[in-house]
This record gives C-alpha cells, sequence and structure tokens, in this order.
C-alpha cells in the first residue's frame, strides 16, 4: 500500500467533515427506537466504555461521533489492551463497583465466561438486522454482539527490507535469518495476540513459539506496539499486527507494508456487551445500537478499520475480504486456549 493520493486525502478529510456534521444532522435521520432510547439516555448523561478493541485513535473518534449524534450524552472511553480492560473489569467486580457500561474485547471467550457468570445484560439491538451475515447472532441469546471485524497479519519495513525477501507465510518467521528483527505483542496483554497464539498453536503446535523464542522477537504489549517498533526501524517485521494500525500508519508516510500470509490472516470477530450492572443502562443501550449502525462503521472506516455492515464500503486501499483466508478460533476454543497460552508464553519466552 503506497501513501495517499491528493485524492484519497481530500476523501478522508471530507469524510471527518461529514462526521462532525452528525450532530446538526442527527435530529433528522434517527429512527424512532434510537429516539426513544436517546430520550432515557439524556437523564443518565453518560456512558463509561471499556474498548479493547480499536487503537486509541480509533477509539476517541468513535467516542465523538457518538457524542455529536447524541449530544447531551458523554462517552467516557477507557482504552487499553483487551486483557488489560478485562482485568479492570474484574477488578470491579471483586470491588462490588460498577463502572463500565459496555465493554468490548478482541478475546471473545471474555463473553462466554461473562455470560455463564450472569454478569451481562441481554439485549438485542435493532441494528443488528443491518450487519454483515456472517458475524450476526454472535449469541442467540442476545447478550453480546459483534461490533469488530479485525484482521491480524504480518508487516514490514520496506528501507530494511525488500518486498521480495520479506517472509510470505507466518512460518518464515521462524528462518533463522529474521533473529533479533521481528517484534510482536504479548498475550498476557492483548487478545488479539492470545488467539493468535491460540490459532497458531492450533496449525503448528507449540513447536512454532519453541522455534520463534530462538529468534529473539522484541515483544511488546499491544498488537499495535510493533507498528511504532518498525515505524522507528528498531525492527524490520512485525506478527500479528491490525491491518488498520498499519494502513493508517502507510497513509502517513511511514514505510511499512502489509503482508498476506499465504496461511490467512487472522479474523478477530469480536464482541461488545452491556455490563449486567451497568450504571447507565439506556445510554449503554443506545451505544450498543451506535456501534452496529452505519455510522460506526463510516467512523472506523476511515482510519482504515473494515466496516461491519455491507451498506457501508471498505476502507480505501484495502483487500476484499472475499479475496482474503481468513483464520479463527472458536469461542470455545479462545476461552480455554487464551490463559493456555499465556502461561506457556511465560514459560517460553520469559516475559
Amino acid at each position: 500500500m503506497s501513501r495517499l493520493s491528493k485524492r484519497q486525502l481530500l476523501s478522508l478529510t471530507t469524510g471527518f467533515a461529514i462526521i462532525g456534521s452528525t450532530k446538526h444532522a442527527a435530529a433528522q435521520d434517527m429512527p424512532a427506537h434510537e429516539r426513544q432510547l436517546y430520550e432515557a439516555a439524556k437523564r443518565e448523561g453518560e456512558i463509561t466504555w471499556y474498548s479493547g478493541q480499536y487503537n486509541a485513535e480509533t477509539s476517541e473518534a468513535v467516542g465523538r461521533a457518538f457524542n455529536e449524534r447524541f449530544p447531551g450524552v458523554r462517552c467516557n472511553v477507557v482504552r487499553s489492551t483487551s486483557q488489560v480492560a478485562f482485568q479492570r473489569l474484574s477488578q470491579d467486580a471483586r470491588a462490588n463497583v460498577a463502572q463500565c457500561d459496555v465493554f468490548s474485547s478482541t478475546n471473545s471467550g471474555h463473553f462466554t465466561m461473562l455470560k455463564r457468570q450472569n454478569r451481562l445484560m441481554q439485549y438485542k439491538p435493532e441494528h443488528a438486522s443491518g450487519l454483515l451475515p456472517a458475524i450476526q447472532n454472535a449469541d442467540p441469546d442476545g447478550y453480546f454482539h459483534t461490533t469488530f471485524l479485525g484482521l491480524f497479519l504480518m508487516t514490514h519495513n520496506t528501507r530494511l527490507v525488500s518486498e521480495a525477501d520479506a517472509p510470505k507465510s507466518w512460518q518464515d518467521a521462524l528462518d533463522a535469518k529474521w533473529k533479533d528483527k521481528l517484534a510482536v505483542g504479548h498475550p498476557g496483554f492483548s487478545g488479539a495476540i492470545g488467539v493468535w497464539a491460540v490459532q497458531m498453536r492450533k496449525m503448528y503446535g507449540w513447536d512454532y513459539f519453541t522455534k520463534l523464542e530462538r529468534n529473539n522477537p522484541q515483544i511488546g504489549r499491544s498488537s499495535q506496539d510493533p507498528v511504532t517498533t518498525l515505524n522507528a526501524g528498531e525492527r524490520s517485521v512485525g506478527l500479528c499486527v491490525p491491518v488498520g494500525t498499519t494502513a493508517l500508519a502507510i497513509s502517513r508516510g511511514n514505510p511499512l507494508r502489509l503482508i498476506y500470509p499465504t496461511e490467512g490472516v487472522l479474523a478477530a470477530i469480536s464482541p461488545s456487551a452491556i455490563i449486567a450492572n451497568a450504571p447507565h443502562p439506556n445510554a449503554a443501550k443506545l451505544f450498543m445500537e451506535f456501534q452496529l449502525s452505519p455510522q460506526l462503521s463510516q467512523t472506523v472506516r476511515l482510519t482504515f478499520n473494515e466496516p461491519l455492515r455491507p451498506d457501508v464500503p471498505p476502507p480505501e486501499g484495502g483487500r476484499p475480504l472475499a479475496e482474503v483466508t481468513l483464520l479463527a478460533p472458536s469461542l470455545e476454543e479462545q476461552e480455554k486456549g487464551v490463559p493456555e497460552v499465556r502461561e506457556a508464553w511465560r514459560d517460553t519466552f520469559g516475559v
């Protein structure tokens, strides 16, 4: 992917301007079910969102777009990695404190566990019917819903590694020539890295990570940390990095290139849910409606994230999903496997 053209930059700027105008357009295009929730939400005044799916920039953009569409209901964005967000939620529960209204994570296993513990509120947003068919009905009982479609692959610094020499597959990263040149996140902090580790173990066994350790990868926390590391030229190849964050960095002139591994890319089809003791339940329902609405998909595509709806076009320069092999462990594999790979990771890498 190359730098954005003038036309693309104009499109991006125009898109943000459109989002900024939603404050004035909201009254005209708000469906009846949204309007009813909005009136109730205004009496609560705010909503607190534990965001572990989008990066900080996109999470804040989502919060602003919600604020502009629903004046008088402030979205408090608490952005962290998914595992940290879940730890914060667990600490709230142990302290019997109700702070979080809506919880979003890239580790779908969090939601099956929370549902089993009766810690989620049952709610089916009206906008759920407009999602891409493949991501509807994440939970048949309506306790959680898909709000993030993230693709995670590899990338390389084009100044340090040519396209011809760059790895082509996940297994290529195990070649000894990449010793001291790789960067990756940590499954103890990042839900996406945890899910990726489950998928790699499923495909290749834990021996994949035993061999990866020999290449001494630089281990950060978030799946986005390798993008920062590669931008700085400290390492040359990033593993399990989000398409959106990487494409945004490329659009700003950073010397990166996306690598679609031959085996396929990790697809984080990830949910959000309202917490059962949400202090602002009506605002939480309104925010869930917003996450599944056209406005959310229009917002996130501007930072090169995948829209959730067929009525919103893909981000500029993105590869159509129909052309990509998607890899994803099941919900059950994620819930059971992520804690296992976290412990195995610490044993193997020492961090």
